[in-house]
């Protein structure tokens, strides 16, 4: 029997926020791309929270973006709501957040795909991988069709051997009804991919004309929206935007939670996966944090075109008619209607160990990965890995150096450091807490840590790319030029310190110490620097900010320093660990395991001390010594 047989030079499997970011990368740089998908109908889907960006991930969308990514334009295009977080706090945390509407930004990721040069959407189940000597050769479909190329990223999401349950229903398919993919599991057992079981979840959609919001708090855009591309023009994204709204759960709440637990497979044992720590079900929420008397519930529309609601912070897997009762106890919910019940999905996902940090298995040539598969949560974390994927696979056939980004340079870099160095046994979470250099990796400033890669591996242009070199220059140019102005203690001076709250002057001084008192900045002493020349805006906020926080940006810069001479001292990837006495057992065995491409990987491993950090230092320092006598 005859089957189809097609040749591409990159196969993406799966067409989430991963796959779109690994397909379009690809394709962008003239590779012939199929991207497949089990319904054309769910590209870019959100099926759980409604929102791009948050702490720490608005960071990895505009890292994104720099890099020559499409979530931060795609969300520009089809937000109802922005707010920027933490702003009472440095700007090392600020983060950028944007409900999305939807089904807009679904229907326009799809649109930029199909309108994608080089790239085909296919839907189709893929069911096999095609691997000969450990080098990938392509997929097959449950159709028998065979498609043939030079690299393969899987992108899968939640959707290999999915299931949704809620009380003891139990759905085998995957998120919102879609159909699960539950082949492609056993063809990566048989390549000798070791697969984990992880488990996320979803709160109930509610009818928005069931709640009465007159009992909860009404939750505002920000005044000014912040585009997350750096692309956006920021007056286009000055919209009306839709609320949000706030109330809370209460004992009541609790006590029918509480008094159902044997009903939830959460804690029946119905559910085998593991959960995401940082993103709890109700059910979680009301065990392990017993003495809170209440939780917040953000009510959140779905898009200017439906009216689903989403609560958010009440994500459960309680039966049906519990899910209505406890929601029924909520101030403005007393009457909610479901649209929807929430559930949890367990899905197949790897052990991410398996990857270098280029994303590409270590024993399978050829084969990339991305997102949740890689064992993941969110949809911000999916497309930065989707985006370094679909990079490199695409580096490897044009047989170019990979893309790494490592800690010191962007939030991605800790993330996929993290997913391939640490032992992760639940969906991981990116936080600004797990990024050491956070001061450094900001989100104002990815473009200028960021752009200049996307432009070498060639998803930037050259205009974006000068555009970024001018904006250097400039706030190099003007920090230089604010050290070097001095003001005395004049009436104009004076009157702005009162004015602003600050201690006035009984001498001299620079303008640079007094921008760098907490209630100035650099817009603020304007009035009192006549030769300041007129600059963006954005130009400006990074004059700010490298003044405010100079002695701290210098002290990482330090440590990155220190960071950099450990990454730089590489191991090769078939090192025999077994052979350097004075190794710890535990360490020679996760050594072994991991394989870690340097000093300061080995470092981050669980289970190598400092001790055995040294032990290796000395051995790579003596080889070093043997092989420079033997070419004496």
């Amino acid at each position: 029997m005859s089957v189809l047989k097609e040749n591409y030079d990159v196969c993406v499997v799966g067409a989430g926020h991963a796959g779109c970011e690994a397909a379009l990368a690809c394709a962008r740089l003239g590779l012939n791309t199929i991207l497949f998908t089990i319904s054309i109908e769910s590209v870019a889907m959100m099926p759980c929270n409604p929102n791009i960006g948050g702490s720490s991930k608005g960071h990895l969308v505009r890292e994104i973006d720099a890099l020559g990514g499409e979530m931060g334009v795609n969300i520009d295009h089809t937000f109802i709501q922005s707010k920027m977080l933490n702003k009472s706090k440095g700007p090392a945390v600020h983060s950028l957040r944007a409900q999305a509407d939807k089904i807009e930004y679904t229907m326009r990721m799809r649109e930029v795909l199909q309108n994608t040069d080089h790239l085909t959407l296919r839907q189709a189940e893929v069911s096999e991988l095609m691997v000969e000597n450990h080098e990938i050769r392509g997929v097959k479909t449950v159709s028998g069709a065979e498609y043939f190329s030079k690299a393969v990223v899987l992108c899968t999401g939640t959707y290999l051997k999915a299931r949704c349950l809620y009380g003891a229903v139990v759905n085998y398919t995957g998120p919102n009804g879609l159909m699960a993919a539950n082949h492609l599991t056993d063809s990566l057992i048989a390549n000798g991919v070791e697969m984990y079981r992880y488990k996320t979840g979803t709160p109930a959609r509610i009818e928005k004309k069931s709640i009465d919001f007159s009992k909860m708090q009404e939750q505002f855009g920000d005044e000014r929206v912040v585009p997350f591309s750096f692309t956006t023009d920021p007056e286009s994204v000055q919209i009306d935007q839709a609320s949000c709204w706030l109330t809370y759960t209460n004992e009541k709440t609790h006590e029918i939670i509480r008094a159902n637990l044997d009903r939830s497979p959460l804690f029946s044992g119905m559910i085998e996966g593991t959960g995401p720590r940082y993103c709890p079900s109700i059910e979680d929420k009301v065990v392990k944090f017993a003495d809170k008397d209440r939780h917040q519930l953000f009510i959140e529309p779905e898009g200017n075109h439906t009216s689903e609601m989403y609560i958010s912070g009440m994500s459960s897997s309680l039966p049906e008619d519990v899910q209505y009762d406890m929601i029924h106890t909520v101030p403005g919910l007393e009457h909610a209607v479901i649209v929807r019940n929430a559930y949890a999905i367990e899905y197949d996902c790897i052990n991410p160990r398996q990857l270098s940090l280029s994303l590409e298995f270590k024993n399978i040539s050829g084969l990339f990965s991305g997102g949740q598969f890689n064992g993941s949560s969110g949809y911000e974390e999916a497309a930065a890995q989707g985006l370094i994927a679909g990079i490199n696979a695409a580096m490897k056939i044009k047989g170019k150096e990979p893309l790494i980004l490592d800690r010191s340079e962007a939030y991605i870099g800790v993330l996929i450091d993290d997913l391939v160095t640490k032992e992760n046994h639940e969906p991981y979470r990116m936080m600004t807490s797990r990024a050491e250099y956070r001061l450094l990796l900001r989100q104002d400033n990815a473009d200028l840590r960021l752009t200049g890669k996307g432009y070498e591996v060639g998803l930037i242009s050259k205009e974006r790319y000068d555009s970024v070199v001018e904006k250097e220059r400039l706030i190099e140019k003007e920090i230089s030029r604010v050290e070097k102005i001095h003001v005395g203690a004049t009436k104009n001076v004076q009157d702005l310190l009162n004015c602003c709250g600050s201690q006035v002057l009984s001498s001299g001084i620079s303008l640079t110490e007094l921008i760098r008192r907490p209630e100035l900045s650099y817009d603020l002493v304007a009035s009192i620097d006549p030769d300041r020349p007129n600059l963006p805006s954005d130009v400006r906020e990074q004059v700010n900010i490298n003044i405010k926080y100079d002695g701290y940006i210098r002290r990482q810069k330090k440590q990155v320093k220190e960071f950099r001479r450990l990454e730089n001292k590489k191991l090769s990837l078939d090192f025999d660990y077994k052979q350097i006495s004075g190794l710890r057992l535990e360490a020679q065995q996760k050594l072994t395991l991991y394989q870690p491409a340097s000093i300061g990987q080995a470092s981050r491993i669980s289970g190598v001390s400092p001790a055995d950090i040294s032990v290796l230092l000395v051995y790579i320092e003596q080889m070093r010594r043997k092989m420079a006598d033997k070419a004496n």
